[in-house]
C-alpha cells in the first residue's frame, strides 16, 4: 500500500520537475527585450480602444453555463452508452435505460423552466421579465432613457 502511494509520489515529482525545468530552461534561452508596444493589448492588429476592464452582459455568462449543463450531459451519459451493451447481456438494461430517462428528464425539466422564464431570450425587454409580471408585488423597472441631446 505505502509502495502504491510512493510511486504516485514519485510520479509528481517528476511531473513537477520536468515541467519546471521546461520553464527554467525557456527563461535562459529566450531573449528578452521589454518594450511599451509589445506590452500593450493587442487587438487583431487594432489599435486598442478604451480599457479591457468592462461588465459583459449576464446573459453571456447564463447561455454558457447552460451550455455547460448540456456538455457535462453529454460526459455523464458517455460511460452509460458504453456499458449499456454489457449490461443488456447481464440483464441489467432497464437499469441503463431508467437511469439515462430520468438524468434526461430532469435536464429537459430544466431547459423548460428556463425557456418559459425568458432566459434563453436573447433580445427581451429591459422592464418587467415575464416571470416577474406574474407575482403581485414585483417591482416594475422602468427601461433606461437615453439622455437628450444639447
Amino acid at each position: 500500500m505505502q509502495f502504491d502511494f510512493a510511486v504516485v509520489g514519485i510520479f509528481l515529482a517528476a511531473a513537477f520537475a520536468i515541467v519546471g525545468l521546461a520553464l527554467l530552461l525557456g527563461r535562459l534561452v529566450r531573449p528578452n527585450h521589454p518594450d511599451p508596444v509589445k506590452s500593450s493589448t493587442y487587438e487583431c492588429g487594432e489599435l486598442p480602444i478604451g480599457s479591457g476592464w468592462f461588465n459583459f452582459n449576464p446573459r453571456f455568462y447564463q447561455l454558457a453555463l447552460l451550455f455547460l449543463v448540456f456538455d457535462v450531459e453529454i460526459a455523464l451519459t458517455w460511460p452509460v452508452a458504453v456499458v449499456a451493451r454489457r449490461w443488456i447481456a447481464e440483464g441489467k438494461g432497464g437499469t441503463a435505460v431508467v437511469e439515462i430517462l430520468l438524468f434526461l428528464a430532469i435536464l429537459v425539466v430544466a431547459l423548460a423552466f428556463l425557456w418559459g422564464r425568458g432566459d434563453l431570450d436573447w433580445v427581451r425587454d429591459i422592464g418587467v421579465l415575464p416571470h416577474e409580471a406574474e407575482a403581485p408585488d414585483a417591482p416594475v423597472v422602468a427601461a433606461p432613457q437615453p439622455p437628450e441631446a444639447p
